[in-house]
């Protein structure tokens, strides 16, 4: 009678720690109040454990805790957007305006330098399909007045 009280092995005591079979989740083999063990520790998740994570996880439940959906921002987000929306907006807005109070004299010289830089780009091209010789005694044409002039000085 005396003997019916205690464990007969370890498994039973295990057993009748946890009632349902299934559990998925073993427990450990030693006993807990052998003090020589060392017991493990449950790993933290990095995720969970960051501080963005945890913000992140006290908005949301102040959120659905207010009734707000998961889609609608918060106040700060918003008015921050709305700022920068304004302020595309207006920067755009000043471009344009700047764009039309070119005088015309500005304007003509801008007509002008394109007008430029498409005639030096229509020389390049010719120059490009111009013979190598060509490009060559115009080199010797240069040195050779170079040196002239250098001989007169």
């Amino acid at each position: 009678k005396h003997l019916s009280f205690l464990p007969a092995s370890m498994y039973t005591e295990i057993q009748r720690e946890r009632p349902d079979g299934g559990n998925i989740l073993t427990h450990p083999d030693y006993i807990d109040g052998n003090p020589d063990l060392i017991k493990p520790k449950k790993l933290l998740n990095p995720v969970k454990a960051s501080k963005s994570h945890q913000e992140l996880h006290r908005e949301l439940l102040m959120n659905h805790k207010r009734g707000l959906g998961v889609d609608s921002k918060p106040e700060l987000q918003r008015v921050l957007e709305h700022r920068r929306r304004d302020l595309l907006i207006k920067q755009k807005k000043e471009e344009e305006e700047a764009k039309k109070l070119q005088s015309p004299f500005e304007k003509e010289l801008l007509k002008r330098h394109q007008r430029l830089d498409q005639l030096e780009k229509e020389q390049e091209k010719q120059e490009d399909h111009a013979p190598e010789f060509i490009k060559v005694k115009e080199n010797l044409r240069r040195t050779s007045t170079v040196t002239g002039d250098e001989k007169a000085a």
